[in-house]
């Protein structure tokens, strides 16, 4: 259906679209005269025209620039000449000739743009009238120093400005006068000083040149809206937005320092002022986007006029809820119907500013709540503080003020839950209302000063709500289409119109962005749980099983599985950890209560399958598994590190035993490999061939059958293992024997098991025994090395290298080819 707007808004807009057609009419009649005028000068014989342009092409420059400058040049060397007569020659002469002098001049020159313009000399015409204009200014001063002087400077130059003003006004709207641009954009220029001063020479305060600065920005206003010349516009606009800036400032400063409800009352009124101004501006401009930005404009200044008178009266803990109140009453604006669109939106923007203010000033509470408990790292069961606001407060000081924190929270999420009511905008403002909320629970206890468990259990209890949450909002299920069948191809089955019109069941809403900010929250919200129950031993054991079993039930839900199951892992692992601590028990048995978690996350992610949370879940379980390995390291005992290895090894190798993870056999092998290398060292084995050829024999037998079965068996899965088990181990051992005979047999050991490799096309006898042999004669080499190199001079070892570096350069191109030899040469090997 047609929607026809009220009357009162209809005649608006029709008003609104007739003014610009009338200015559209008077451009385009512009444009048609300045044609016709181009066309008969066209037309016109021209016998003295000159042959050539009068730009040459090597020129910089049109002619009607340089005669622009020479202009401005001499209207401004006449204005000094006259400044200097005046100044300095004025002495000279007597009364009359004085008068005669300067009163002729001005006369002269400001009648010279009238003959000027009648012979089409529009340029030379504005010069000389520029020059007019500084004439009378001194004419002003003249008036002064000879006839009033004792009268007070400000107030004099208040009401010359205002005279000069009205004659320059006067004299640009005269007849044939009218044709230049400067006269009345100086005339505005001149009315900026007259109220201003006016208020300095009176002694009227800060609140009268306030209000005068004001003034003066509301009669440039109306000069904008009103006059329809384009300089004079611009120059009103600029005097607006500057006199209007300067008068904000300081009425919002007056507003801000007030002592009392009536200097906040006087500086309200001057505030509702400026922002009439702007409202009017607003409602009169055209450009939708001035609009909205006068609209805004307006708003902040109402808010902040109410805000100001409302805060004198308040304690200072309530000045911002004060302010916030103000800015959520401009929402009521919408309901407006007079009010023009552009002008609703802005007023709406300002509200959103306001309050935007108003949560910016919470965030350091919500920070300190957040960050706060991270201090108790420091202080592991070190006391129970007396409530909440001491345990968020080790480290940092509790911010002034702060106790109406959770007020601008609530108000601001109860507003955007009633303002966004549409579908577009619904699940944006459902997901701001919950962070609102969010941050009210996590700052309240803090703010009421609730005892020490009191507060874990609030925290606990809003880590269980944004699980909830993020339960509840369950992704929307969208079916697959269903073919057609016959019978529903059929013409009988074709709805009719009125069955088609008809309305369906809506579609499930889904909202991915507020399920996803749940459960970031739900972290969020633990972290500071946990790292608060830090304080005593009862409190960390309770606090970290509850998150593990809160995080493990929240993921029975497929869609929070990839977030909540890592994380219930993680807090078993540091379970794990504060129960060996609570126990007494080191480092090294600790591990092994803490290699629980890895077994859990192989058979959770047995159980899970192919689905998004398999893998978070595979890399939730490695990291305990590292964390016990440095436990059992930093423990230095050997015995227990070649155990949790093992154990490693055993929980790999059975996550190897599905299909699609048969390449964590090798990380398998590799930890039982390591384990046996730190379970010899730490028998203190002098001879460790003596146990690790037993292994390595039978290995490569078993690596030679597997290529034989499959050749596409790579060389690293079919003898790294077992070369590895020997050579690492017989190497380390070289490296600490000071014989001869273990090093020698281990080089040669390596350089048939090299050589066998490069005979066979195998990369892994090849480079294991390269790298081996390399280390080995490296070491046997190193005294000597040492010694020669101590008996050469200092600058040999720079030579060298300069000399080094000079044959890469030179070679650099065949040095890139043989190591893409090499490299197709390995890749080519098994």
């Amino acid at each position: 259906m047609t929607h026809f707007p009220p009357p009162a808004e209809e005649l608006r807009l029709l008003d609104l679209e007739l003014r610009q057609l009338d200015a559209r009419r008077a451009q385009l009649l512009h444009r048609r005269a300045w044609l016709v005028t181009a066309l008969q000068a066209a037309s016109a014989p021209a016998p003295f025209a000159p042959p050539h342009p009068q730009t040459s092409p090597g020129s910089e420059t049109s002619a009607p620039r340089v005669q622009n400058v020479l202009l401005v040049l001499g209207g401004v060397l006449l204005t000094i000449a006259a400044m200097a007569f005046t100044l300095v020659s004025w002495g000279h002469m007597g009364i009359a000739g004085r008068a005669l002098v300067l009163g002729g001049l001005t006369v002269a020159v400001l009648a010279a743009p009238v003959a000027l313009l009648k012979r089409g000399l529009r340029s030379t015409a504005e010069s000389v009238a520029g020059l007019g204009l500084a004439l009378t200014v001194l004419d002003a001063y003249a008036l002064h120093e000879v006839r009033l002087a004792d009268v007070d400077a400000t107030g004099y130059i208040a009401a010359a400005s205002a005279v000069l003003a009205a004659l320059w006004a006067a004299y640009g709207l005269l007849p044939r006068v009218s044709e230049l641009r400067l006269p009345l954009p100086a005339a505005l220029v001149a009315a900026q000083l007259p109220l201003v001063l006016w208020a300095v020479a009176a002694d009227a305060g800060l609140f009268g040149i306030t209000a005068a600065l004001l003034a003066t920005a509301g009669f440039d206003t109306g000069v904008a809206l009103r006059v329809p010349v384009r300089t004079v516009r611009i120059t009103a606009m600029i005097g607006a937005y500057g006199m209007g800036a300067w008068g904000v400032w300081a009425a919002g400063w007056l507003s801000w320092t007030a002592t009392g409800p009536s200097a906040a009352a006087r500086a309200a009124a001057l505030l509702l002022f400026a922002a009439a101004i702007a409202v009017t501006a607003a409602w009169q401009q055209v450009a939708e986007k001035q609009a909205g930005g006068l609209a805004v404009g307006a708003g902040l200044l109402t808010v902040a006029a109410f805000g100001g008178t409302a805060r004198s009266a308040l304690p200072d803990a309530w000045t911002v809820p004060a302010y916030l109140v103000c800015g959520i009453a401009l929402l009521a604006a919408v309901r407006v119907d007079r009010l023009p669109q552009p002008v609703r939106s802005g007023l709406v923007r300002a509200s959103a500013a306001v309050q935007g203010l108003a949560l910016l000033w919470t965030l350091p509470l919500v920070g300190i709540a957040l960050l706060g408990p991270v201090a108790w790292v420091e202080r592991v069961w070190s006391g129970v503080p007396g409530d909440v606001r001491q345990a968020v407060t080790a480290d940092v000081p509790w911010p002034a003020d702060a106790g109406t924190v959770p007020v601008v929270l609530a108000v601001v999420a109860v507003v955007l839950l009633l303002a966004a009511r549409d579908t577009v905008r619904r699940p944006r403002a459902l997901t701001g209302v919950l962070v609102l909320a969010w941050a009210t629970a996590l700052v309240l206890p803090a703010v009421l000063e609730v005892p020490y468990a009191v507060g874990l259990v609030a925290l606990a209890t809003t880590t269980a709500g944004a699980l909830a949450t993020a339960a509840w909002i369950r992704p929307a299920e969208h079916p697959a289409p269903e073919e057609p069948s016959a019978a529903a191809a059929s013409p009988e089955a074709v709805a009719s119109p009125q069955e088609a019109a008809s309305p369906q069941a809506p579609p499930p809403v889904d909202f991915p962005t507020t399920r996803l900010t749940a459960t970031i929250l739900a972290l969020l919200t633990s972290l500071p749980l946990a790292f608060l129950s830090l304080t005593a031993e009862p409190a960390t054991l309770t606090v970290l099983a509850t998150l593990t079993a809160l995080f493990a039930a929240a993921s029975w839900k497929p869609h929070l599985a990839p977030v909540t199951a890592p994380t219930s892992l993680a807090y078993a692992a540091a379970l794990a950890c504060a129960t060996g601590a609570a126990a007494g028990w080191g480092p090294q048995y600790t591990a092994l209560l803490v290699l629980a978690v890895p077994v859990a996350a192989a058979l959770l992610a047995a159980r899970l399958g192919d689905t998004r949370a398999t893998i978070p879940v595979e890399v939730a379980g490695a990291l305990p598994a590292l964390l016990a390995v440095g436990l059992t390291a930093a423990s230095a005992d050997l015995p227990m590190v070649a155990l949790v290895l093992a154990l490693c090894g055993v929980i790999t190798a059975g996550v190897a035993i599905r299909p699609d993870r048969r390449p964590v056999a090798y990380a398998s092998a590799a930890l039982f490999v390591l384990a046996t290398w730190v379970r010899l060292a730490a028998w203190d084995i002098g001879t460790p061939e003596a146990y690790t050829v037993p292994v390595t024999v039978p290995a490569l037998l078993v690596g030679a059958l597997s290529r034989r079965r499959v050749p596409e068996t790579s060389s690293w899965t079919a003898y790294g293992p077992g070369l590895a088990a020997t050579l690492v181990p017989s190497l380390l051992a070289a490296w600490n024997d000071p014989h001869w005979t273990r090093p020698l047999l281990l080089g040669m050991a390596a350089l048939a098991i090299t050589l066998l490799g490069a005979g066979h096309h195998l990369k892994a006898p090849l480079l294991l025994g390269g790298t081996v042999l390399t280390l080995d004669a490296l070491h046997e080499l190193a005294p000597y090395i040492a010694q020669v190199t101590d008996a050469l001079p200092r600058w040999v070892p720079p030579a060298l290298a300069g000399l080094l570096l000079l044959a890469l350069g030179a070679t650099y191109e065949q040095r890139l080819r043989d190591a893409r030899r090499m490299r197709n040469f390995l890749g080519n090997m098994h």
